[in-house]
């Protein structure tokens, strides 16, 4: 990392505490800067994520963090399953409050429009529904994760 990336990482850092985001997201060409803030008290500070935007047509690597289980996993998914993606960044929570029964665990049945989990994203509690119904085959993501826009959450078998 250069000069320049580290003061452009370091000025939104400041943007981000001067406006309390929680989080910020830029591009800019090739390269994709991210900074999520979180409350100490939850987590400790996360690090900037600098990642190159991948070239087009080819797939981006799977994130830090659960992400390694995705890519020896995809090839075991059916052609037919559902994948649900975060539609934003923030943190998964698979149930309402902790200690909480979870929305949905493998092996659970789901309908359209069902709860699937939280992502907390900006002191917002984002409740995401199922698209679609069946079966609950896998969860790729942990309790508590950080994840990342259009990062897979579920895998739903028909």
């Amino acid at each position: 990392m250069d000069q320049d990336e580290t003061a452009r990482i370091r000025a939104l850092g400041e943007i981000a505490a001067e406006f309390d985001l929680d989080a910020i997201r830029v591009r800019s060409g090739e390269l994709e800067i991210e900074i999520v803030r979180r409350d100490a008290a939850v987590a400790p500070v996360a690090a900037p994520i600098v990642v190159a935007a991948p070239a087009p047509g080819f797939e981006a690597a799977a994130p830090a963090g659960g992400g390694g289980e995705l890519s020896s996993a995809a090839a075991s998914a059916g052609a037919n399953v559902r994948r649900v993606t975060a539609p934003v960044v923030g943190v998964f929570y698979n149930a309402a409050a902790p200690g909480a029964d979870p929305f949905v665990e493998v092996g659970s049945r789901v309908t359209v429009g069902q709860t699937l989990c939280i992502l907390e994203a900006m002191k917002l509690m984002n409740e995401i529904a199922s698209d679609y119904a069946g079966t609950i085959s896998r969860c790729l993501v942990e309790n508590g994760e950080l994840v990342s826009l259009g990062q897979e959450l579920f895998w739903i078998d028909p």
